[in-house]
């Protein structure tokens, strides 16, 4: 149990030093440390990201930081994919789920590896467009629990022509709102699979992951960006392809 401690805190790490990533270790750290069935972790870990997301949003906050036309475009319609997103899931086999889990965080230790280099940076979408891309990040979210900063961040920076600094800070309340809603809805449907949330569970992952996030964003200020992103995507990339097998194993069997 105490390297899932211990997971908890990389978590935090992860989303203060990059601002994006907490959400794909979360299932991981979940289902292989604690033993948490697949579905139940996703569901938990939408609460435990949403809470970091919410307390590491809050400076941001406090010094303008975010832009709210954002969060009004972007957010709400995450929210709405992520209720569906989560509400689909109960079609969904936990294999199924967690072979596309691993897809996604695959796709992400591209991004993060690969950030887009355009020469030229598109004009700003309009709010229609920004709205569907929210709407889409939103059912992945509720699909397989992650909070999708590795989309929201470039999404804001490229399409809505946000700086970083306030890319961040919106993604972590747009995070805020989509875990919300899709754990809110996976609160009634865990009891049709003979699951409960473990409460203790996700409020000490929390804590843990809060405490991880501020020391992450200190570490992260002596760090170069583009270090930490390629360190982390080699991570991934082993992460992602051992999900992925252990996941075709399962439904190979």
């Amino acid at each position: 149990m105490i390297l899932a401690w211990v997971g908890a805190v990389l978590i935090g790490l992860s989303l203060g030093m990059l601002g994006s990533g907490g959400a794909i270790l979360t299932v991981p750290v979940l289902v292989f440390l604690v033993g948490e069935p697949s579905k139940l972790a996703i569901a938990e870990s939408l609460a435990i990201v949403g809470l970091i997301a919410l307390f590491g949003a809050i400076p941001y906050a406090l010094k303008a930081q975010v832009s709210w036309f954002h969060v009004l475009v972007f957010g709400l319609p995450g929210m709405v994919g992520t209720y569906f997103g989560a509400y689909a899931s109960k079609w969904i086999p936990g294999p199924w789920q967690m072979g596309l889990f691993a897809v996604v965080i695959l796709f992400a230790a591209y991004r993060m590896y690969r950030p887009s280099r355009a020469a030229h940076p598109p004009a700003p979408r309009p709010a229609w467009k920004l709205s569907l891309e929210g709407l889409s990040v939103g059912v992945l979210s509720g699909v397989v629990g992650v909070g999708g900063g590795f989309l929201i961040v470039p999404a804001l920076v490229l399409m809505g022509r946000l700086d970083m600094t306030l890319a961040v800070g919106t993604s972590l309340v747009v995070i805020t709102l989509n875990s919300a809603s899709g754990f809110y809805k996976y609160l009634h449907l865990l009891p049709q699979w003979g699951y409960s949330v473990h409460w203790h569970l996700v409020g000490l992952f929390a804590v843990l992951g809060v405490v991880g996030s501020f020391i992450g964003r200190h570490l992260g200020s002596r760090i170069p960006q583009p270090m930490l992103r390629q360190g982390f995507a080699g991570f991934l990339l082993v992460m992602g392809g051992f999900i992925l097998w252990q996941d075709l194993g399962k439904l190979l069997r």
